[in-house]
């Protein structure tokens, strides 16, 4: 025992003399905080990321920041490109919500493509999606069919619904008239113009429709199978099942469509300029823009007459700064509006 009591005594003075004392002699060194681990690893993983993200933000920023903010710029600006830019203040705010007379059809023009085209364009492709997912033969063939029109480009598209409207030697109205009917002037009438880009519209649906269809043959069948031994009928089916289900694609198409016909305008203006004779693009007469009358004179059709054909550039990114506001106002409102955008309730 006193051996044993002996080795452990000495082996505890020999500990207390190893330990490090404080330079103060007041006592043990405190614990040191632990070491950081090096962040090596995590640095590489930040610069590979932004390594991979350089592409797409050096894009954002030269097509998108810089022209925005030179937008905002020359907005306050008068600028034609030719002579420094003049600073005005809000006088091209004041004129285009006050003075200018092309102003209220355009914005009229362009909410009825907005409020007539994208919901005719949604219901009509997903009717075709419809009818093409529960197709049992030739499939491939007519889905084909129906995509392929949207591959046309819009240009060659338009020149040929013009030439096919043409309301003196056109296909359609020689083929109403076999029928007994005297078919209207279509793009060389205020009242048909816009109907005739709504069909122009319908036919070109090719891209939304092959959404609409992955997203139908996307739903579980196991959910029809149920409804119909619980007795629901194919409505019932379709309002219950099918819509809910795809109810984030339909939101999806609804934003997409109402940018798109905010910013409308290569139908519109060639539509004008092939119907009144006129081969180019901005640069006409104020009778031809938005021929017939001004009933195909969009927001954007004015943007750019102004901008380029009357090199009115600060006119112009006043313009295209309150497009892109309400452009904003209008995304932020439906994305609110649409419930599959809404964080659901706990």
């Amino acid at each position: 025992m006193s051996v044993t009591t002996k080795t452990t005594g000495r082996e505890a003075r020999l500990a207390r003399a190893a330990r490090p004392t404080n330079p103060t002699g007041s006592g043990p060194v405190p614990p040191t905080a632990p070491r950081r681990r090096p962040r090596s690893a995590e640095s590489r993983r930040r610069l590979v990321a932004l390594t991979m993200l350089a592409p797409a933000l050096a894009g954002l920023v030269i097509f998108f920041a810089y022209p925005l903010v030179a937008s905002i710029f020359y907005s306050f600006t008068r600028y034609n490109q030719l002579q420094e830019p003049e600073f005005v203040g809000l006088l091209n705010y004041r004129f285009l919500f006050t003075q200018d007379p092309q102003i209220g059809p355009a914005v009229v023009n362009t909410l009825w493509f907005v409020v007539i085209l994208v919901p005719v364009r949604i219901v009509c492709g997903l009717l075709v999606a419809g009818l093409l997912s529960r197709a049992r033969t030739a499939t491939g063939f007519w889905r084909t069919l129906f995509y392929l029109p949207a591959l046309v480009p819009p240009v060659a598209s338009v020149v040929a619904f013009v030439f096919l409207f043409n309301p003196g030697t056109g296909p359609v109205n020689q083929i109403l008239r076999v029928f007994g009917i005297d078919g209207p002037l279509w793009f060389n009438d205020p009242a048909w113009s816009k109907p005739s880009l709504v069909i122009l519209g319908v036919w070109v649906m090719g891209d939304i429709m092959i959404i609409f269809l992955a997203s139908l043959l996307d739903v579980p069948r196991d959910l029809y199978e149920a409804a119909s031994l619980d007795g629901a009928n194919g409505v019932q089916q379709v309002r219950h099942i099918t819509l809910p289900t795809i109810a984030p694609v339909i939101g999806f198409a609804a934003v997409t469509g109402v940018i798109a016909a905010l910013q409308y305008f290569t139908e519109a203006a060639v539509a004008s300029g092939v119907a009144s004779g006129k081969a180019t693009i901005g640069g006409g007469t104020a009778a031809q823009l938005g021929y017939p009358g001004t009933s195909l004179l969009t927001y954007t059709e004015l943007l750019y007459q102004h901008g380029f054909a009357n090199f009115q550039f600060g006119y112009a990114s006043a313009m295209a700064v309150v497009l892109f506001v309400i452009t904003a106002v209008v995304l932020v409102f439906t994305m609110r509006r649409i419930s599959v955008f809404r964080p659901e309730e706990s």
